[in-house]
């Protein structure tokens, strides 16, 4: 479903990132080193000795070691933990180091670094019709980390395939190039105008799986192959008629100048049909794609 500004309205997430209960490590570690050492000395003097309540004590010492140790959870930086206890969201550790936490949790990790995702090569048609290809690269990073375990199936394939997706949609919308100055943006020309057109649609499309995109940028370019040439002849006929344009606007303005000076330091009086004659000689050689080559009239402008 998309909102009244094009861009698509995902679904609200139900679960949001807190953060979970933990202590640090480290004291745990040593307290349950020294709870299975005693174990196993119980354990050892028990058996040794016949002795079955310090066997039974060397045992339950030795399981409530293994439990505590079963807690300790190495946390590396850039990365962060996911709790889940019964099925339930406990919380997020983003602490990096040794943590001890609940022992019965289960601990799924996750990558909170910065990423870069490129996109395939696509061939879409523009706003006009014409077949293009396009590509682009993401910049994202994991924002929060119980939406993007909770929320979607794949948060690194989801990302992909919206990125994909945001991409033709953006491709769709606007022409590859316009020939007119209306201020119609375009793929070719408004590349600071559609490129955040393209971060804001992928950072709708992939808010709901905890993602936000640093930058997105189109790496990629160009008519498809099977139109190439004729979109480069009409491109190169535009740019011939811009300068002939410029070309003429100069041009008049040369022979108007011209004809005022004349005029202003009484050179010589021309009636209407010698301003005519003198315009028209004046035009073709300030227009003509060749030089002029110039012609002795020995007589007077009428002959």
């Amino acid at each position: 479903m998309a909102d009244v500004d094009g861009v698509v309205e995902m679904p609200a997430p139900k679960v949001s990132e807190r953060a979970a209960w933990d202590l640090n490590g480290w004291p745990v570690a040593v307290v349950a080193f020294l709870v299975l050492v005693a174990a196993v000395v119980q354990f050892a003097f028990g058996i040794a000795n016949g002795h079955d309540g310090m066997v039974t004590l060397g045992v339950v010492l030795f399981v409530v070691g293994v439990i505590v140790a079963a807690g300790l959870t190495a946390v590396s930086p850039g990365r962060a933990r996911v709790l889940q206890i019964l099925g339930r969201y406990a919380g997020t550790i983003r602490t990096d180091g040794l943590r001890w936490v609940n022992p019965i949790s289960t601990r799924r990790e996750v990558s909170t670094r910065i990423r870069n995702h490129e996109t395939a090569v696509a061939k879409v048609n523009d706003a006009d019709g014409n077949p293009i290809e396009i590509a682009a690269v993401v910049v994202w990073q994991v924002e929060d980390t119980a939406q993007a375990l909770f929320e979607v199936d794949d948060f690194v394939e989801f990302v992909a395939i919206q990125t994909e997706t945001a991409v033709r949609h953006i491709a769709n919308s606007y022409p590859y190039d316009v020939h007119s100055e209306d201020g119609v943006l375009s793929l070719r020309d408004s590349t600071d105008e559609i490129t955040e057109k393209l971060s804001v649609e992928i950072g709708a499309r992939v808010h709901a799986a905890g993602v936000r995109v640093i930058e997105s940028r189109i790496t990629h370019l160009a008519y498809a192959p099977e139109i190439a040439q004729a979109m480069l002849r009409r491109q190169q006929a535009g740019a011939v008629v811009a300068a002939r344009q410029r070309i003429v606007e100069g041009a008049v303005g040369m022979v108007e100048l011209a004809l005022d000076r004349l005029s202003e330091h009484e050179v010589v009086e021309l009636d209407e049909e010698r301003k005519a004659t003198m315009v028209s000689n004046l035009m073709v050689v300030l227009c003509g794609d060749r030089d002029a080559q110039p012609v002795v009239n020995t007589g007077s402008l009428y002959q």
